[in-house]
């Protein structure tokens, strides 16, 4: 699963990044959290935009706005299938955007926690679904949900799953929401390469969710990385 993603970049560095002009407002994050907004990339008749979606897919047809907090993740191999999930598969995808994510690794008792990057881009986007939810209050809730598949070989010392980054030149066709070849939109949901990866131990302060500070991504005890 992912469960805690990081976007340290500034707001001004993303949209350099991207080419995507954009008037919302964003302050670094170090430990972001379902339930929490996240900034994802929507096609917009034909016209990319970055949003701040709520991470924890609340389908349109929710009767509670809990069920969030159970769908921050969709998997790959039942995306199309699963109830909850199929109609923004076919009609809603986004890019969620990251720079780094977190995951755990089981010492003993204690959960070590691990910050994941990319070797050579700053800024990556995960595979995502969306869907816009009308409250009781008459609120428009936007939620979106990070879709994982099977570890490659630096995620499976750590989990069973990974969330999907997908490639540059895939991002494009994912946003697409004319393109309605689900078998090949499917064929993009595979392990991002583990030698394109860099790993290092963080601080358990990343462990509470409600701690969002630089020093979450700092490594602990000079340790760079797992996998070279």
């Amino acid at each position: 699963m992912c469960g805690r993603v990081t976007l340290t970049l500034t707001f001004k560095e993303i949209t350099d990044i991207l080419n995507i002009k954009s008037d919302i407002e964003w302050t670094p994050r170090y430990n972001i959290a379902p339930s929490q907004d996240i900034p994802v990339v929507v096609n917009n008749n034909g016209k990319k935009q970055i949003k701040l979606f709520q991470w924890g897919l609340i389908p349109n047809c929710a009767s509670e706005q809990s069920i969030g907090q159970k769908l921050i993740n969709a998997r790959a191999e039942t995306i199309d299938t699963k109830h909850s999930f199929k109609n923004a598969f076919v009609r809603q995808r986004c890019l969620i955007l990251a720079d780094g994510f977190y995951e755990w690794k089981r010492q003993g008792k204690t959960k070590i926690p691990y910050r994941f990057t990319l070797q050579k881009l700053k800024l990556f986007a995960f595979a995502g679904i969306w869907d816009r939810l009308k409250s009781p209050e008459g609120q428009i809730i936007h939620s979106c949900s990070i879709i994982t598949t099977k570890p490659n070989e630096l995620l499976s010392m750590f989990h069973d799953r990974m969330p999907v980054i997908l490639e540059k030149d895939h991002e494009d066709v994912w946003l697409d929401p004319t393109f309605s070849d689900f078998g090949v939109l499917k064929s993009l949901l595979t392990p991002y390469p583990a030698d394109l990866m860099n790993a290092y131990e963080v601080s358990t302060l990343v462990n509470s969710a409600r701690y969002d500070a630089p020093d979450c991504i700092e490594p602990v005890s000079g340790q760079i990385s797992l996998f070279n």
